[in-house]
């Protein structure tokens, strides 16, 4: 039967119950027949890697495990250590993996000597099987990865039952490359500390003779900058290395001593969302719940931000772009290109530079993160970056400013019975900056984040209609002055993501039986200045359609996923992807820079 033709039938024999409590669920299971149909690939609609044309040269099978009941299971564990007698200088992590049976979607991370490479998820697979690939360029984390005899720990927390009996094969190989992005031959290593040469401004050559020079390095970009030493915010490792955050009043932290002659720091923050807070923007208050006699498993409305915090002092934070897991809102839309972030979740960069003045004293201090009106659960970890001085035993360090960050939070709330609407507004400042003299010189870094945030649910027709609309923009600045004041270094990135949901809910003929409708419209927006340099990224998709459920079980629906991936600047990349019921219809892709006419 057409799924357009079964959606009307089903609209005529479902009953409409004024009475009924909303019936908006978010996670849902689907549930196939075997066939005789080959495994279907799943993709994420990204970029291309300036690797991926190229020969590697070397390659390592670092890791091929099956992951079947993992619940409450440690880590899988093996040894690394890098191919002997390979020259390289970028290294790219591939994950391919493939399930059979039907299974939820899974969490899952890599971790080398406890820091953090990938933390990614699975599709939701069908008996039929499936099978995808990651590949994330894993250069920053070079003075891990050139190190012997690390333990590699894979955690993928899956659980196998008689209707749950999906296992899943993964493989992780370590590509090594001996080529720079720009495609020349390079040396192993990153940037010295050279980089910056004691007042002494970056001056333009005249190219006349040849072609313009590929875009220099900036230094304060961590896939282009690889740091020194890497030291992990981790857990103890026993159920993965992430911390696990249930509630706004845990606090979590570990103690670190940083070395002396450190002159730059940089903290990257891995993070997700699971539990009865996956879907945390699409929470009402708890007052509406609470007046209408309903359940709070995901509640304490829409607000959550992940807090950074050094010697308990809040020192940055981050809302997190809301990624879609494989069985989402609605897991039709995610067959077979998932969402963006899905298989490559994002993690988030703070510069803790301006701080070295009170970190470079020989004491232990804490690094810590809390979740703003968290309920279970939140998963965290984190790297601290951190650049050495081989030419000084002891780097001298100071503040200039420091101002403790501004916020402003706004709540509204008005409803009545089960209809209402509930606003949230909030904007957090803050401005940072502090010199380091070492044997380079004497350069400042300052720091500028403001993050807005506003969100906005709906609920009409007695709580059967939801809308929410979300969105967050964030402005960051990142500059460094030689001793006279000249800009030697500078970095600006300004990211939206606004998010859009729209569904209908009604109940069916059978018990826990509905049908729900729904739009979705989602989209990473970013521009980048790098000196002169300027670069965009627009990654927007929107999916429509419809499912018949029994419980959390998709017994029936239809769906269609549009997406538009493209990149502007010194190298420009464009892929539109059409998916419906299942199967890609059209795919282009195109390298080819737009004018500002087109």
């Amino acid at each position: 039967m057409h799924p357009s033709l079964l959606f009307f039938l089903l609209t005529l024999i479902l009953p409409l119950s004024a009475s009924s409590p909303p019936l908006h669920h978010s996670h849902f299971t689907k549930h196939r027949r075997k066939s005789t149909a080959p495994p279907q690939e799943y993709v994420a609609v990204t970029r291309p890697l300036p690797t991926d044309s190229l020969t590697p040269s070397c390659t390592l099978l670092i890791l091929s495990h099956s992951f079947g009941n993992t619940t409450d299971l440690p880590p899988t564990n093996t040894t690394y250590s890098p191919p002997p007698d390979c020259t390289w200088s970028r290294a790219v992590l591939h994950l391919s993996a493939a399930a059979n049976g039907s299974q939820h979607d899974r969490i899952a991370a890599v971790w080398l000597s406890e820091a953090e490479l990938l933390r990614t998820s699975t599709p939701a697979p069908y008996s039929d099987g499936v099978f995808w690939n990651v590949r994330k360029d894993v250069t920053r984390y070079s003075s891990l990865l050139r190190q012997s005899n690390l333990f590699l720990s894979v955690m993928l927390q899956n659980a196998v039952t008689d209707v749950y009996t999906g296992f899943y094969a993964v493989n992780l190989t370590v590509l090594y490359y001996s080529i720079a992005c720009n495609g020349n031959t390079m040396n192993a290593g990153g940037l010295p500390i050279s980089q910056f040469p004691p007042n002494q401004k970056p001056t333009t050559e005249n190219f006349q003779n040849g072609p313009a020079p590929p875009k220099p390095k900036n230094p304060l970009k961590l896939d282009e900058n690889p740091a020194d030493q890497i030291i992990p915010i981790s857990a103890t490792g026993e159920e993965g290395f992430w911390f696990k955050i249930e509630s706004e009043l845990d606090a979590v932290h570990q103690g670190i001593q940083i070395p002396l002659n450190t002159y730059r720091a940089v903290m990257e923050v891995y993070v997700s969302f699971h539990g009865n807070d996956e879907f945390w923007y699409n929470n009402p208050p708890d007052t509406y719940f609470e007046s209408n006699g309903l359940p709070k498993t995901g509640s304490n409305g829409a607000y959550r931000e992940v807090l950074v915090k050094l010697d308990g002092d809040i020192i940055g934070s981050v809302i997190p772009f809301p990624v879609i897991f494989a069985g989402g809102i609605n897991p039709l839309f995610w067959e077979p290109v998932v969402s963006i972030g899905a298989f490559n979740l994002p993690s988030y960069e703070f510069d803790l530079t301006p701080f070295l003045g009170f970190l470079l004293d020989g004491e232990v201090h804490y690094f810590g993160f809390g979740v703003a009106d968290a309920i279970p659960f939140w998963l965290l970890n984190a790297n601290l970056h951190l650049w050495l001085d081989d030419g000084a035993g002891k780097v001298q360090a100071g503040a200039i400013k420091f101002d403790s960050p501004s916020s402003c939070l706004e709540r509204e709330s008005r409803f009545r019975q089960l209809d209402g609407e509930f606003e949230i507004q909030a904007e957090r400042e803050n401005e940072f900056s502090g010199w380091v003299y070492s044997s380079a010189g004497n350069f400042t870094t300052s720091v500028f984040t403001k993050l807005k945030f506003e969100n906005k649910v709906k609920l009409n027709k007695n709580g059967t209609e939801k809308e929410v609309e979300q969105e967050v923009k964030v402005k960051k600045r990142v500059e460094i002055k030689n001793y006279n004041g000249d800009v030697v270094s500078t970095l600006r990135v300004e990211r939206k993501y606004p998010l859009k949901i729209r569904s209908s809910s009604l109940p069916g003929a059978t018990r826990n039986s509905f049908l729900v409708t729904t739009k979705l419209e989602q989209a990473v927006k970013e521009v980048e200045e790098d000196g002169n340099y300027k670069s965009s990224l627009v990654n927007s998709l929107k999916s429509s359609g419809w499912l018949f459920a029994q419980g959390g079980d998709v017994l029936s629906g239809a769906a269609t996923t549009s997406q538009k991936y493209q990149v502007q600047g010194s190298v420009c990349y464009t892929r539109r992807i059409l998916a419906g019921n299942g199967v890609i219809q059209t795919d282009t892709e195109g390298f080819l820079c737009q004018t500002a006419a087109s």
